[in-house]
């Protein structure tokens, strides 16, 4: 549906009277406005309608960071959102609503510079003029628990059909809410922490994935609450149980095939420089997975997340876990980000990395094998803590690809965090998670 007539068909014939026109944060939240359906079908559809742009110097608890591009001094200028008419949602879980996304546009009615749709659609692009279409698919972790935040089980059952099947109703109404929002959900588990659950979903183009990673946040969260319960996608919430991530899973398409199917053994050519670009811009990126100092928590020796720069094939103790010999699925895995990672952002990261790779023909080097978190060899270290992800970020060749305005916005966003995050006397190097990361970060990420 891309044309006026289409939605008001499709608007009309479901009987929507609220459309929400949605934009991205800096964070990922969910921002934007709601019209009836009548205004926005006359107006907001073909005109958009506009926001503080204050939002994208938004903290989690909506304070604003200082910024030299958007701040009291300029007005807080108007963004002016633009409705992707043709992501227009559906939603079952709330009958009579539906939601676009929408791009983000500056005074002069450019693409926001800050915007991180703007900030994934110039890489999309930058793959595109190479000749390929990114394929994008994430896994989302989260942990279900109680309405005061404590675990809504005391144990452990990975993949259980059994245990705790009262939780089944909750996850069954998340799974059915994304599929009427035309998010293509494959399966749930619960995962390897009390209450940690996945719930995994199709890969598609790079841009309809961001979208709907942060619809499944969205959604996941709304249906929580709704049941009496609530969902965090905090990075790590608690010192002992395992933190959760979101693993990036690319490939590269051309004319309608994957570029990696031949990759039987190793990857092909374009397999490999994609996954050596990704590989040599793994410490920069290492800020976009881990825009909080919680997130660091989790690069830890067997947590399930990377601590050092590898690749391997079926080794789920290296950071880029490559498929191949399996033709179209063939796809690089990108084990490293939190679950708090802007979907938009990160997926932008790993195509200019991989884009870089591609443009310099970069070599990935030998695979690894066994376990990596015991013998990591001569591979470099990821940033354990805060100030060492915002120094690799600051001034690398990704900060220079994702733009000088939105990487100078992020770093100062970095740096008031971690600055916060001090004040409050954590330990950005230490594995304890405290009272105060919990209360700041657990309901908000």
């Amino acid at each position: 549906m891309t044309t006026l007539a289409e939605i008001e068909s499709t608007l009309r014939g479901s009987d929507v009277h609220t459309v929400e026109v949605a934009i991205v944060d800096t964070y990922g939240h969910l921002r934007g406005k709601r019209f009836p359906v009548d205004h926005f079908l006359a107006s907001a559809a073909e005109n958009g309608c506009h926001l503080a742009d204050a939002i994208y110097i938004f903290d989690l608890h909506n304070d604003l960071v200082d910024s030299p591009y958007i701040n009291m001094a300029k007005g807080f200028l108007d963004t002016h959102l633009v409705p992707d008419l043709g992501t227009l949602r559906l939603f079952g879980h709330r009958p009579g609503y539906a939601l676009v996304f929408s791009d983000s546009l500056d005074p002069s009615h450019k693409l926001h510079p800050i915007a991180p749709r703007t900030v994934l659609a110039r890489q999309i692009e930058r793959c595109e003029a190479l000749g390929y279409g990114p394929v994008v698919a994430t896994e989302m972790e989260f942990y279900l628990c109680e309405a005061d935040w404590s675990h809504v089980q005391s144990h452990i059952q990975y993949s259980s059909l059994t245990d705790r099947g009262d939780l089944e109703t909750v996850l069954l109404a998340m799974r059915l809410a994304m599929i009427d929002a035309g998010i293509p959900v494959e399966s749930s588990n619960s995962e390897y922490g009390p209450g940690q659950i996945e719930i995994n979903v199709a890969h598609a183009d790079a841009m309809t994935t961001a979208d709907n990673t942060a619809l499944y946040k969205s959604i996941v969260k709304e249906i929580a609450e709704e049941t009496g319960l609530k969902a965090t996608f905090m990075p790590k919430p608690w010192t002992e149980p395992s933190g959760s991530g979101m693993h990036v899973h690319t490939s590269l398409s051309s004319g309608g095939e994957n570029v990696f199917a031949s990759s039987q053994d190793a990857p092909n050519k374009t397999m490999a420089q994609w996954l050596g670009g990704q590989l040599d811009n793994a410490l920069a990126l290492s800020l976009l997975g881990s825009p909080v100092p919680n997130g660091y928590k989790r690069v830890r020796p067997y947590t399930f997340a990377p601590t050092h720069v590898h690749w391997g094939l079926d080794n789920r103790s290296v950071m880029c876990r490559c498929t191949v010999g399996a033709g179209n699925a063939n796809r690089v895995e990108y084990r490293a980000p939190g679950a708090d990672a802007n979907p938009y952002l990160m997926i932008a990261g790993l195509l200019a990395a991989g884009a870089d790779g591609l443009e310099r023909s970069a070599d990935p080097g030998p695979k690894s094998e066994g376990d990596k978190y015991d013998d990591p060899g001569d591979a470099i270290p990821l940033p354990a803590n805060a100030a060492d992800g915002i120094a690799a970020y600051e001034g690398s060749a990704l900060s220079a690809a994702l733009g000088e305005e939105f990487s100078t916005n992020f770093l100062l966003m970095a740096t008031a965090e971690l600055e916060k995050f001090l004040e409050a006397g954590c330990d950005p190097a230490g594995d304890d998670v405290s009272d105060w990361e919990r209360e700041r970060y657990i309901e908000f990420t």
